[in-house]
């Protein structure tokens, strides 16, 4: 391509060669017999989108697809009809699911065809996650939006979901051993706790660690999710025990082994958001760690709290708008804030909230022990999305039939860990004979299985707060 001239050259540029590149949907009679996919063609989208630059060109060329070689309504509609005119003349069933047949397949939007074809081609599907990621960006940013692009995001998601399904997937254990690009990509892709060096990337995949991903049979070697690991004698209180305190690396003493902690899970790859891998990855994991540690009796996680503090600056700021008085807090309890702070309004501790700053003050540490415990006992178990758990962290865990086990203070003193959740962190703990029993009445009947600790924080709040 030569430099954009006029973007009318470079959208009719763009027209044609979706007008070549996307097959058309054969008929429904001979769809067994369409001519087999042009792989050129497809190779050629490939080229044609990595040559486009990062940003609007690609949003560009994206949204055509999605608006241009999409359903076709007409067809739907009259395959509709059809369906509607078999049952009312309640002819016989045979009739009946044809109909249903044709209309199920004129449901399908063209550009599936495309992504069929190029899932086929070498080096396919790393080019389908690839978009695919590009598309997640787009609506998240807002650079890509509309009902079209909004729906080839969620084709294109649920085909990724077949493609790399449980049996596709190798899991594979990270060592030192492992070659250096694995490890390299181990470490950009931590999003939980960022690996500083390669001190700590050893010490990660060192004695009582271990490290665990999905690679693809299509795209071997390439670390999808990743999993960290630590095994210890009792359910960890504090990152800072397994992240940062690096003690020598000596031979693992596998008596003192009891717990594995899953402090750590990763996507590494933007365009497989909403695939379900993590679950997959969590069981895979502890069933190998059954077999190599067989007296490993407890599983549990370390996680964070993303969105606890900005969720409660935002309560603090709603309550100060109705209320003269705040209803977070106990009396006693304010008048303490107070005194430390000099504010008896919530600006100031707002304030400190926001920029890390109230960790400095031991008083205030000491005081806000209690309130926050209760504040994020109820934001973890009592605050909903469409009746399930809103902390996205909480409702992976649930979902997987975890239990809310115990809400740890000071677990995470990183700024990170202050910033996201008051260095508040929750341990999830995987008790493998409920665990079906727990997913199935979350996801049945949004229920959320939690430890006496957390019920009894939980009716804390719900005495002294009265919302």
């Amino acid at each position: 391509r030569g430099p954009a001239g006029s973007s009318t050259a470079s959208a009719a540029g763009m027209e044609e060669l979706l007008g070549r590149c996307v097959p058309p949907l054969p008929p429904y009679e001979t769809k067994e017999k369409a001519p087999p996919p042009a792989e050129l063609r497809s190779a050629q989208f490939v080229r044609y989108y990595r040559a486009l630059e990062a940003g609007p060109p690609r949003a560009e060329l994206l949204t055509r697809l999605a608006r241009d070689f999409g359903v076709d309504h007409g067809r739907v509609a009259e395959f509709s009809a059809k369906v509607l005119q078999a049952r009312e003349q309640q002819r016989e069933l045979g009739a009946l699911l044809q109909a249903e047949d044709r209309l199920r397949y004129y449901l399908n939007p063209q550009y599936r065809g495309l992504f069929q074809h190029l899932g086929r081609l070498e080096g396919g599907l790393r080019f389908l996650v690839e978009l695919r990621g590009d598309l997640v960006e787009g609506l998240a940013t807002k650079a890509l939006d509309g009902p079209h692009v909004k729906e080839m995001n969620g084709v294109l998601k649920n085909m990724l979901s077949e493609w790399f399904s449980t049996g596709f997937l190798n899991l594979e254990r990270v060592t030192w051993q492992s070659p250096c690009e694995v490890l390299q990509k181990i470490s950009d892709s931590e999003a939980v706790h960022p690996v500083r060096n390669w001190v700590d990337m050893k010490r990660r995949v060192g004695s009582y660690r271990r490290c665990y991903f999905f690679s693809h049979c299509a795209i071997p070697g390439e670390p999808l999710i990743v999993l960290h690991v630590a095994l210890t004698s009792d359910i960890s209180s504090s990152i800072q025990a397994i992240v940062k305190d690096v003690p020598p690396l000596e031979t693992e003493d596998t008596d003192k082994i009891t717990t594995a902690i899953f402090y750590s899970i990763s996507l590494t790859q933007q365009g497989l958001q909403g695939v379900e891998l993590g679950t997959y990855l969590i069981k895979r994991v502890v069933k190998e760690l059954q077999k190599e540690l067989p007296q490993i009796k407890a599983f549990s996680t370390l996680s964070p709290i993303p969105g606890f503090t900005k969720w409660l600056v935002g309560l603090l700021s709603s309550q100060t708008k109705e209320l003269e008085r705040n209803e977070l807090f106990t009396e006693s309890e304010w008048q303490e804030i107070s005194e430390i702070t000099g504010d008896s309004t919530t600006e100031t501790l707002k304030k400190l909230l926001n920029n890390n700053e109230w960790v400095r003050s031991e008083k205030l540490v000491k005081v806000l022990h209690s309130p926050f415990m209760r504040l994020c006992a109820w934001y973890l178990y009592g605050e909903k999305h469409r009746g399930y758990a809103l902390n996205p962290v909480a409702n992976f865990h649930l979902q997987n039939g975890s239990v809310m086990w115990r809400i740890n203070w000071m677990a995470d003193t990183s700024p990170r860990g202050i910033a996201a959740s008051c260095g508040m962190m929750v341990n999830y703990r995987y008790l493998l004979e409920d665990t079906a029993s727990n997913s199935a009445a979350y996801l049945g009947t949004k229920q959320i299985k939690a430890s006496e600790q957390v019920l009894s924080l939980v009716s804390q709040f719900q005495q002294i707060s009265k919302l």
